[in-house]
């Protein structure tokens, strides 16, 4: 899990991000002392958490929240105050916690572990993809529309790699067959990834996508997909292939003939104890 922390003093930031950076359920914890930079960067990758200071100038915590879930409408928010008297205002934005300085370790530990609990029950069962035939994301049971057709096609592939980390070359190779990986197409792999992030983030779920380390990956155990239930020995997702993977991807074919022949295998496995 990945948070930010937003304090104007930066001895109290610090304080609040290596308090954090103790708790196991969170694996990168950044911390600005400005809200702009604070805003860029979650505009800019996946932030499942934000600890929030509420005064500071130019923009407060309560106008940051506000932004935040603008870009991201599924971080979880947490306002760390010196001041009980923001309370009520607070809560005009849903936020998952509320602490007061000075706070103790424990009391964070919790209000973290609230905050995530919560996010985690609302992010695992509403996210659907359907592999067999055409290529379709769903969320809460709208299907997700995607400005860029290449865009949608990287999400294909990524979910086909099962979160694997995939560098930007070789899912380059994948989009753009025989094309040479110059410096125009690497910019334009760049657009790709950019409009592939906007889009999840735009329906509620830019959690699914992590650009680590340069490389790319989706966490598989955040969508209902037919293709893993098929993995997983699952009967009925078995049964509801008919032969055709991702039918809109060339790359898909290779996938496509194995999944034809484990289906082919698994009935002769049936027949032959029946």
């Amino acid at each position: 899990m990945n948070a930010v922390c937003v304090d104007d003093e930066a001895q109290v930031l610090k304080h609040i991000v290596s308090s954090c950076r103790m708790i196991h359920l969170l694996d990168n914890v950044r911390g600005f002392t400005n809200t702009a930079e604070a805003l860029n960067w979650i505009a800019e990758h996946p932030v499942d958490l934000a600890l929030l200071d509420i005064d500071m100038p130019g923009m407060s915590g309560l106008q940051l929240a506000e932004k935040i879930r603008d870009i991201s409408s599924h971080t979880s928010i947490i306002f760390i105050t010196a001041f009980s008297e923001y309370a009520l205002d607070a809560f005009d934005v849903h936020p998952s916690g509320y602490l007061l300085k000075p706070f103790d370790q424990q009391k964070l530990v919790k209000e973290v572990e609230w905050a995530l609990s919560i996010q985690t029950s609302k992010e695992t069962s509403h996210i659907i993809v359907k592999t067999f035939g055409h290529f379709e994301i769903m969320v809460n049971g709208k299907t997700l529309n995607f400005r860029r057709s290449k865009s949608k096609e990287l999400l294909a592939y990524l979910v086909d790699r099962r979160g694997s980390g995939i560098s930007r070359q070789d899912a380059f190779s994948a989009l753009w067959e025989n094309r040479p990986y110059d410096i125009r197409m690497q910019k334009q792999m760049d657009v790709v990834i950019r409009s592939l992030r906007d889009t999840l983030q735009q329906y509620g779920i830019g959690h699914l996508f992590e650009l680590k380390n340069r490389n790319l990956r989706i966490l598989p155990e955040l969508i209902d997909c037919d293709f893993y239930h098929f993995l997983d020995g699952e009967t009925e997702s078995i049964h509801s292939f008919f032969g055709e993977y991702m039918s809109q991807y060339t790359w898909a074919s290779n996938t496509e003939a194995w999944l034809a022949s484990a289906q082919s295998k698994n009935t002769v496995d049936r027949e032959a104890h029946s």
